[in-house]
C-alpha cells in the first residue's frame, strides 16, 4: 500500500515536473510572446475585414517578435551575472544554448518572410525593426541599449507593438488612415502601455541595479497601477468610440471590452512579490487572449 503511495506521488511529481520544463520552454525561449504578436496581427487583419490565412506578414510578425526577444535574453543574461539566483534568470541562463539556436532559425524565418513583403510593407516596417534591434542591442555609447535610457523603454515598446500589430497590416491591407485607424493604434497602444507597467513593477530590483529609471521606480508601484487601469478604461472608450462609427461590430466591441476588462483585472493584482508565470504568462498571454477572442468573432 505505502508503495504505491509513493510510486504515485512520485509519478506525480514528475508529471509536474515535465510541466514545468515545458512551460519554461514556452515562456523563456520566446515561444508564448511571439505568438502574443501574431495574435495581435491577425486580430487586426480580422477587424479589418481580410480573409484569416497564413500570410507573409504573419510569417514576418512571429519570427521577428522571436529573433528580437531571443535576442533580448542573450543580450540580458550576460549583463545580470548578479541575478542568476533568481529563477527566471536561471532558468533563462540553462535554455541560453537553446535560445542561440531558436535565434538563428527566428533570423532565418524574419529574412525568409521580409523578402515576401510587399515593398510597401518592407519599407514601413524598418523604423519599428530599427527601434527594436537598438532596444535589445547595445548600439550606444558604453555599451547602453534603449531600454537603458531612463523610462524611454515603456513608451518604446508600446509604440512598437502598437506599430507592428496595427500599421503593418493596415499597409499589407492597402486600408486609407482614418479616425477609426488611428483610434485602433492608440487603443493597441495603452493596451500595451498598460501590460507593459506591471513588468517595470517586477523589474524594479534590476532597473535599480542597472541605473534605470522606470516609471515606478519614480511613482512606486501603487500609482503606476493606477495608471494602468486608466489608460485601460480609455481603451475602453477608444473600443465603444469606433463601434459607434461603425467601425467595430458588437461582436468585436463586446470581445474587445472582456480582453480589457480582465486585462484590467491582472493589472490591479500587479506587485513585485508575484511568480513570473504572472508575468511572463498571464500578461503576456492577455495579447494571445485579445487575439483568439476577436477570432471568435468570425462565429458570433
Amino acid at each position: 500500500m505505502a508503495n504505491g503511495f509513493l510510486y504515485r506521488w512520485r509519478l506525480i511529481q514528475k508529471i509536474l515536473w515535465l510541466l514545468k520544463r515545458f512551460i519554461d520552454l514556452v515562456l523563456y525561449g520566446n515561444f508564448w510572446i511571439a505568438l502574443g504578436a501574431l495574435a495581435l496581427t491577425a486580430q487586426t487583419q480580422i477587424i479589418l475585414g481580410d480573409e484569416l490565412v497564413w500570410n507573409p506578414l504573419l510569417g514576418f510578425v512571429f519570427c521577428a517578435t522571436w529573433l528580437l526577444y531571443a535576442l533580448h535574453r542573450i543580450v540580458g543574461i550576460l549583463r545580470l551575472k548578479d541575478f542568476l539566483d533568481v529563477e527566471r534568470y536561471s532558468v533563462i541562463s540553462r535554455f541560453r544554448n537553446h535560445i542561440i539556436i531558436y535565434a538563428f532559425v527566428a533570423g532565418i524565418g524574419t529574412i525568409w518572410y521580409f523578402f515576401q513583403l510587399p515593398f510597401r510593407v518592407q519599407v514601413t516596417s524598418v523604423m519599428p525593426s530599427l527601434f527594436s534591434l537598438a532596444y535589445v542591442l547595445p548600439v550606444f555609447g558604453k555599451s547602453r541599449r534603449l531600454r537603458d535610457f531612463d523610462q524611454i523603454k515603456i513608451y518604446l515598446v508600446a509604440f512598437v507593438w502598437a506599430w507592428v500589430s496595427v500599421a503593418l497590416p493596415v499597409v499589407y491591407s492597402e486600408v486609407a488612415i482614418d479616425t477609426s485607424i488611428i483610434m485602433m493604434f492608440l487603443e493597441r497602444a495603452l493596451f500595451v502601455f498598460a501590460i507593459t507597467l506591471p513588468f517595470d513593477i517586477r523589474d524594479l530590483q534590476v532597473d535599480g541595479h542597472t541605473n534605470v529609471r522606470t516609471i515606478p521606480g519614480i511613482i512606486g508601484a501603487v500609482k503606476s497601477i493606477r495608471i494602468g487601469i486608466i489608460l485601460l478604461i480609455i481603451a475602453l472608450v477608444l473600443v465603444f468610440g469606433n463601434y459607434f462609427v461603425g467601425f467595430y461590430s458588437l461582436s468585436i466591441t463586446l470581445l474587445l471590452c472582456a480582453s480589457l476588462l480582465s486585462t484590467l483585472y491582472l493589472v490591479s493584482f500587479s506587485n513585485v512579490e508575484r511568480h513570473d508565470y504572472f508575468y511572463s504568462g498571464l500578461m503576456d498571454g492577455t495579447m494571445l487572449l485579445q487575439g483568439l477572442l476577436v477570432l471568435c468573432s468570425l462565429w458570433l
